[in-house]
């Protein structure tokens, strides 16, 4: 069984909250389905259907076919009604075929597991065999779905009728994907740690128009209270403010025309607006953006005075940081940005290795202490860390080489040798 501590994630917990409900959405990350399929790889008496969809966006009917057949590789009597609903070529019918075929497979509680949906077109055949599935599935059947992306619809009707257990948002800070809403709203997702993508209602916006919607877009989300003075200097600073007004309006509105066209009406959805002098985030669109996530967790862990805290909430940061920001771009803007996130996401390790030092966990600490080492090379008080855990480990001899490469680190960049505290560390070591 993958232990909690390995996932970060309680599998009581999981079971409760995904217990009576027809569908589980487990997104975006990754934690919940390697518990999920712990749990039955490990002798749970329910029965499990797991599939995987394949690379290639081939059509529903078609992947459906190859569920079937690897179905009835460990169920060889599975799937009759499918087969046969199959052959009429209608999704609606297939998934309503594949609802019965589950009901009729165990009295026990059986689950359709669909692994990487996110491979699937979710066009409107997909949404006519998902919504069959669903509406007909068994008091003892349910879905689980395992996700990078997720469709607005069709998920939000059973979002609104409480049968839909969404897993893995519980660390989003601002509005979660599915929220509950009387008026529904564009859901805006958007990863600057790595290359950077957006994601809205669900699919990802691939085609910008060219590089500076793209990064004036990534400017706004990291910007929230910004003026227009700011974005000239950013972006057009040497054009005349005439030049640069026309510019940044026509750049704007190809944002806009990015983030709507995802959305199925003929309403225009604003990135930001214009309110006394700064441009703030629209009320129209609910905003998740992974270094506001990231930002948070690390204000709360260092305000806080509780080490359990402040060790899940390091986790925390530490888990969202997939990479550095928008790398590789090279834009003034972006290169400070990254430098600043980088220290934040090393002194989450630092910090996460001090908590897990004092804990005597040192090998554990020692990891830690390596990682921030590659983000903060000059930080001689975690070099100091690294070689107290190689001490207490009793590893005299890597203590020593540590503290020959800090040696030469420090006399090539800054002229100087280590501090007195580092050398007493070596005192009395052979």
């Amino acid at each position: 069984m993958l232990s909690q501590e390995i996932t970060n994630v309680s599998l009581d917990s999981f079971m409760e909250s995904s217990a009576g409900k027809k569908v589980v959405l487990l997104y975006p990350w990754a934690n919940y389905r390697n518990v999920f399929l712990s749990y039955f790889m490990n002798g749970s008496s329910q029965r499990l259907l797991y599939y995987r969809i394949p690379a290639g966006g081939a059509g529903v009917l078609t992947w459906v076919r190859d569920l079937l057949e690897e179905i009835r590789l460990v169920e060889p009597d599975f799937g009759g009604q499918l087969a046969s609903a199959l052959r009429n070529g209608e999704p609606a019918e297939a998934g309503a075929a594949l609802a019965a075929d589950m009901a009729r497979l165990s009295d026990d509680r059986v689950i359709l597991y669909l692994d990487e949906l996110d491979r699937v077109n979710p066009d409107a055949e997909f949404r006519q065999f998902i919504t069959a599935l669903v509406e007909n599935l068994s008091d003892n059947s349910q879905l689980v779905v395992n996700s990078r992306l997720l469709t607005y619809d069709p998920w939000i009707q059973w979002v609104n009728r409480d049968e839909v257990a969404v897993m893995g948002t519980e660390h989003r800070s601002n509005n979660l994907l599915f929220t509950k809403e009387v008026a529904l709203k564009p859901q805006l997702e958007v990863y600057a740690f790595g290359r950077g993508h957006a994601v809205s209602n669900g699919r990802e916006i691939r085609s910008w128009d060219g590089a500076l919607p793209r990064n004036l877009f990534f400017y706004f989300m990291d910007n929230p209270l910004v003026t227009r003075d700011q974005i000239f200097e950013i972006f057009w600073p040497k054009l005349s403010v005439r030049d640069a007004t026309n510019v940044f309006h026509v750049t704007k509105r190809k944002i806009t025309e990015r983030i709507s066209m995802n959305v199925e009406d003929d309403k225009n959805y604003e990135l930001t607006n214009y309110s006394t002098g700064f441009y703030v985030p629209s009320d129209k669109v609910i905003r998740h953006y992974d270094v506001a996530d990231f930002e948070g967790a690390m204000e709360s862990a260092l305000l806080s005075t509780d080490e359990r805290e402040r060790q899940t909430l390091y986790s925390q940061a530490i888990e969202i940081y997939k990479a550095p920001f928008l790398y590789p771009l090279k834009l003034p803007w972006i290169v400070a940005r990254r430098k600043h996130l980088q220290a934040m996401y090393g002194e989450a390790l630092n910090g996460l290795a001090r908590l897990r030092a004092a804990e005597q966990a040192w090998d554990e600490a020692l990891g830690f202490y390596t990682r921030a080492l590659r983000e903060l090379p000059q930080r001689e008080d975690i070099h100091r860390g690294a070689m107290q855990m190689y001490i207490n480990l009793g590893r005299n001899a890597d203590a020593w080489e540590h503290y020959a490469v800090l040696e030469r680190l420090l006399k090539r960049n800054l002229g100087v040798r280590p501090s007195r505290d580092t050398q007493a560390l070596l005192e009395g070591l052979s």
